[in-house]
């Protein structure tokens, strides 16, 4: 998106756009997997009901790093 000059022509670089992206998807898992724990919970199974909560646990906080990274490419344009 950016001209050999440098300049973007566009509202937002790519990198920005990638980070959006990536965070969007992490918020929809996160969001996904309180029915997949309660699917588990109605299954009566606590294994699987760990699991997700787990998983669910650790895109929370690779959400949380990618914020950070997007709010520095948003302010510096790069990390």
């Amino acid at each position: 998106m950016t001209q050999g000059n440098g300049h973007s022509q566009e509202p937002i670089s790519n990198l920005e756009y990638d980070f959006i992206t990536v965070l969007h998807n992490k918020a929809e898992a996160v969001k996904a997997y309180e029915t997949y724990i309660q699917d588990a919970q109605t299954a009566n199974s606590q294994p699987c009901v760990e699991l997700f909560q787990k998983l669910r646990q650790s895109d929370i906080e690779q959400a949380q790093e990618i914020r950070r990274h997007l709010q520095a490419v948003m302010e510096h344009g790069k990390m």
